[in-house]
């Protein structure tokens, strides 16, 4: 059976901690034609602000996920398509290599694991709330890169290799090494996708690009531009 994140080319990350800008809606942004809203974040998410969302995109026709970024923010919700489950290979705490994820296991025991996936993070701003939380190693040459993309592939059987620039546009060549890296799995980027050409730059290097911040920050049409990009791409 084929992954569905194998036909996608775009995802929409909306932040339950952010704002959407003025008169725009969560109807709106699902309606833009992005393949797949992801609700996540990483600084102030709770199970509240994390269902508030989940509830408000489930009305709209577009596969749902939750990306949790700690086990007490985990949604237990049919309108989900899944859950993405982010693993940092470049964390410098093993908590969010594995650790996160057995204190998961351990208090809710048997999950839904026929809708539970892991990304294999790649983690590259040492700015971002991300990098500091989990005390990410992101000084890396194009080699480590893709040589991690390699292991989360070979190694521990990854679908998906997350390069994840956070906040900042990445380095072209970086996400370049991941994807010749790769065989099978799925690339994601996100990180600065902030336009037409940025996305569509992107695009062609990534299997997925992840749009987040522009929902917040820009609203609707700058999203759309960016989904446009990546269908064209």
């Amino acid at each position: 059976m084929t992954a569905p994140w194998a036909e996608w080319n775009h995802i929409l990350k909306i932040d339950p901690d952010k704002e959407l800008p003025d008169e725009v809606t969560y109807g709106d942004l699902c309606a833009t034609g992005t393949d797949a809203v992801e609700i996540g974040g990483t600084m102030g998410i709770t199970e509240e602000n994390m269902a508030a969302v989940i509830e408000a995109c489930a009305e709209h026709d577009v596969p749902l996920y939750q990306e949790p970024s700690n086990p007490g923010v985990v949604v237990d919700d049919d309108a989900l398509d899944g859950y993405l489950i982010p693993t940092v290979f470049n964390a410098g705490s093993p908590f969010w290599i594995t650790g996160a994820h057995k204190e998961w296991v351990r208090v809710d025991g048997d999950l839904d694991w026929g809708r539970t996936w892991t990304e294999a993070y790649i983690v590259m701003n040492p700015e971002a709330d991300v990098a500091q939380l989990t005390e990410a190693d992101c000084d890396l040459t194009a080699d480590d890169i893709a040589s991690y993309a390699k292991i989360a592939e070979r190694m521990f059987g990854q679908e998906i290799v997350y390069v994840e620039y956070s906040g900042t546009y990445g380095e072209e060549s970086i996400v370049e090494a991941a994807r010749e890296a790769l065989d099978e799995a799925t690339l994601f980027y996100g990180g600065g996708i902030h336009d037409y050409d940025s996305a569509y730059a992107m695009a062609n290097r990534a299997d997925v690009i992840v749009v987040g911040n522009l929902a917040h920050d820009e609203g609707v049409d700058a999203v759309q531009e960016t989904v446009d990009a990546a269908n064209d791409a």
